[in-house]
């Protein structure tokens, strides 16, 4: 049997096996219950929300940007090691309170805990839109990564348009039918296998090609100098751009949707447990970054067509391996997609109804909105495979565009939980130039001023305005500011 017959057996026994989980985790729970749907009732223990946070950080972008990334650009790939680790920190001192408000207020989704704290119908549908529009861009790509999985591994008979549709259909069907609980339970099994197979495969193409970690990096040093340091001569990446990178992620990961809502999920002594673990998953990403460093030096760009495309590529076409190894990394890398998308998928259906739809029609039942909720499931999905397939940037690319935009709820929640004073039409204000001013950047200008991260530049100018507007605004009742200050 060819090895890409091998390699897609085992990939689709994979989907099958996770598509089986995620039913089986939401097939005894009520399906008429909106909280089990949105926070799988706030009972998620320790071992569950650990790889379901961790599954953010596990994605396409990790199995297949981060090799990219240390392929095609060296010693600026490894901001994802630093704000891995320190980009949860907030969540000890803040998902325990942002729970206790939720809790307290009936809330699921970053719309209802600014709705609430703000007094504001405007807001709430902002945030809905852009919290749809920024995970379109991160679930694309998911479903990238999933496609070029299929499309290598099977050495080009499924297409990448196919490969996308069957895999990221799988992850609809599950997250429609079984919410939260059932992407959690089949981030388990998808995060113990990623990890196994990172480093399993990850060591392997290093010794293989180099013999081992320290032949790697000298052989490296010697052919490509400066590939290794930031700002130098050969570096790919000036020191202001790979600094505010990392603080654009770092200070826009739990903003994030599908991570903010976990405060919602469990109790405060599984948050702050969670958070002291939770940095461990960023050592499973050292050998994935291993991945693109060995390649540097070895694989001719022009072979591949895009960067993201250098881990399959290397199994396929450069080492000698069998084809049960093919699917095993094809495995490795649909379960890190995968992961990733059930929760985004399933938050981003959250923001919108509970954001949009609710606030432009008020009268809906619990029953209705959750049929809403589903249901946004599939239209979500579909506008995602669409940029999927006709969008033409990296993985890489298109997270840290995500970023720049969902970074700007920041002042908002912040102002919540900790400011009296900070007021309603200032967080609007803030968050629409904030968001302009990052897309502008993205899509229009060619450059960024002193190399500055788009949304960071959005940033800066929200929390300006936020600041300003609302010394000069009065808000209509200090009580639920006083509210959410005290919840502690």
């Amino acid at each position: 049997m060819a090895a890409w017959q091998i390699a897609m057996i085992i990939m689709i026994g994979y989907l099958v096996i996770a598509l089986v989980i995620g039913v089986l985790a939401g097939r005894n729970q009520d399906k008429s219950s909106l909280d089990e749907f949105a926070v799988a009732g706030g009972k998620l223990g320790l071992f569950v929300m650990w790889f379901l946070m961790g599954g953010a950080v596990f994605s396409a972008f990790s199995f297949l940007g981060a090799p990219g990334w240390a392929y095609s650009k060296g010693a600026p790939a490894l901001y994802i090691l630093t704000y891995t680790a320190f980009a949860i920190l907030p969540w000890y001192i803040i998902g325990p309170k942002i729970g206790k408000i939720g809790r307290k207020y009936s809330i699921y989704t970053v719309s209802g805990f600014l709705k609430k704290r703000y007094n504001s119908r405007v807001l709430p549908i902002l945030i809905g839109l852009i919290a749809v529009l920024a995970s379109i861009q991160y679930l694309a790509t998911q479903m990238k990564g999933m496609a070029y999985i299929f499309n290598i591994m099977t050495e080009g008979r499924i297409p990448f348009w196919l490969g996308a549709l069957v895999s990221y259909g799988i992850v609809v069907v599950y997250v429609a039918t079984g919410g939260l609980r059932a992407a959690a339970w089949s981030d388990v099994f998808q995060g113990l296998l990623m990890i196994i197979i990172s480093w399993v495969v990850g060591l392997a193409i290093v010794n293989q090609l180099h013999n081992s970690v320290s032949g790697m990096f000298t052989d490296l040093v010697a052919a490509k100098p400066g590939f290794l340091e930031i700002g130098n001569q050969g570096s790919a990446m000036s020191p202001t751009a790979y600094t505010t990178t990392i603080l654009v992620s770092v200070i826009g990961f739990l903003m994030w949707p599908h991570l903010f809502s976990k405060s919602y999920a469990s109790n405060a002594r599984t948050i702050k447990k969670t958070v002291l673990v939770y940095p461990v998953f960023a050592l499973f990403l050292i050998p994935l970054l291993f991945v693109g460093f060995a390649a540097a030096n070895v694989v001719d760009a022009s072979l591949i067509g895009s960067p993201d495309e250098i881990l399959p590529y290397l199994i396929t076409a450069v080492l000698s391996l069998p084809g049960w190894v093919y699917g095993l990394v094809g495995a490795g890398a649909l379960a890190a997609a995968m992961s990733s998308a059930d929760a985004i998928t399933h938050s981003a259906s959250l923001e919108f109804t509970d954001g949009v739809i609710k606030n432009m029609k008020t009268n809906l039942t619990n029953k209705t909105t959750l049929l809403l909720m589903r249901i946004g499931v599939f239209v979500i999905g579909g506008l995602a495979y669409f940029i999927t397939v006709f969008g033409g940037q990296g993985l890489i690319a298109l997270l840290l565009g995500a970023y720049g935009s969902i970074v700007q709820f920041a002042p908002g929640v912040y102002g919540a939980l900790y400011s009296r004073r900070i007021t309603g039409p200032a967080v609007i204000i803030g968050l629409v130039v904030g968001t302009f001013v990052n897309y502008y950047f993205q899509l229009v200008a060619a450059s960024t001023p002193f190399d500055i991260h788009a949304g960071i530049l959005g940033l800066i100018s929200n929390i300006v305005l936020v600041v300003v507007i609302s010394s000069f605004t009065q808000p209509k009742s200090m009580q639920m500011a006083d509210e959410y200050r005290k919840i502690g």
